[in-house]
Order: structure tokens, then C-alpha cells, then sequence
């Protein structure tokens, strides 16, 4: 009974501290944050490796208390020991709204429209998309943050870059493993 008791305790003192630490986090109108992925992939098959490396560093400004704009780049390469280049490049705005931003824990809703350019050797491939996402943030810190997305519905529309080619189109309501993305904040 008496470790019960001391537990109840410190989970009363636990939830104080989290409560009192509920005013300094999130997000309040005029804040600037940065976040980003950095990737990298290695694999091997027979006597081909394969390597890749992704980096894609974002920014957003709260308009409001609720809803911030973003706009972020990303970069690219693969090498899989042929004697051909392979890259991309794009950029992206957004907006994202968040239903609690002043809390510890808060879910928001993001939206946004990217483009990028795929080049593998001479030949590029150009990517229109669309993605509406839902996430979460988790503040560990005053300034420091986790985030997660955990599914997208999207469009894309890719085009190779060369004379008479038509546009590839897709669609997509991704609620699988695959299209869970976490990552970090940094508030300003």
C-alpha cells in the first residue's frame, strides 16, 4: 500500500510539472520554426550497392495562434555504381493548422504543394503533388519539439521532360506504416 501511495504521489507531482509547462510550449502567433528529414539508404544486392541521401529542411511563421504557412526545400542523390548521375531537387509551400498550439501535446492538419525535379542522367521527370496530412507535435523543451505525420491523401502528376511525353497521374489515401514520418522542431 505504501508503494501505491508514493506512486500516486509522484504521478500527482508528474502531471504538475507537465501542466506548469503547458504555458511556455507550443506555438503562439509571430513564432518562426524550422524543421526537417535527413535520410540515408544503403543496400546491397549480388554485386550492386546502392546508396542514397535525402535532405529536406522546412520553415514556417504562425499567422495566427493556429495556423502557420511553410515552405521548404529538398535535395537528393543516389549512387548506385553506374557512370549515371541520379538527383532531385524541389521546394514546397504549405499551411499547417494546429488544434491546440499552446499545449504540450497538440494534432494539426497540413497542406501542401511541392515540385520537383528528378534527374537521372540527360533525362529529367518533373513531379507536380498535392497532400493533405494529419500529425502531431510533442514538446520536450521550450523550443525543442517531436513530430510525427502519420498518413497522407495526395495527388501527383509527373511528366519525363522530353518531346510528346504525357503526364503520369496518381492518387493516394495512405494510412499504412509506410507514410509515418517523424522528425523535430525548433522554435525561434
Amino acid at each position: 500500500m505504501k508503494k501505491v501511495l508514493l506512486f500516486a504521489a509522484f504521478a500527482a507531482f508528474a502531471m504538475t510539472s507537465v501542466n506548469a509547462q503547458d504555458d511556455s510550449s507550443g506555438f503562439a502567433k509571430s513564432d518562426i520554426f524550422m524543421t526537417g528529414t535527413v535520410g540515408f539508404n544503403s543496400a546491397s544486392a549480388g554485386d550492386v550497392d546502392t546508396s542514397s541521401m535525402d535532405v529536406s529542411p522546412s520553415i514556417g511563421y504562425m499567422m495566427t495562434d493556429n495556423l502557420s504557412i511553410n515552405a521548404s526545400l529538398s535535395f537528393g542523390s543516389m549512387d548506385d555504381g553506374s557512370d549515371v548521375d541520379m538527383s532531385s531537387t524541389g521546394f514546397g509551400v504549405g499551411a499547417t493548422y494546429f488544434m491546440a498550439p499552446t499545449s504540450k501535446f497538440s494534432m494539426n492538419v497540413s497542406a501542401g504543394l511541392g515540385y520537383r525535379t528528378d534527374s537521372v542522367g540527360d533525362v529529367d521527370v518533373n513531379t507536380l503533388s498535392f497532400a493533405v496530412s494529419p500529425g502531431f507535435n510533442y514538446w520536450i523543451a521550450d523550443s525543442w519539439g517531436l513530430v510525427a505525420n502519420i498518413a497522407a491523401l495526395s495527388y501527383t502528376s509527373s511528366e519525363v521532360d522530353v518531346e510528346g511525353a504525357e503526364a503520369a497521374t496518381g492518387f493516394g489515401l495512405n494510412l499504412d506504416l509506410s507514410d509515418i514520418n517523424f522528425g523535430m522542431v525548433y522554435k525561434f
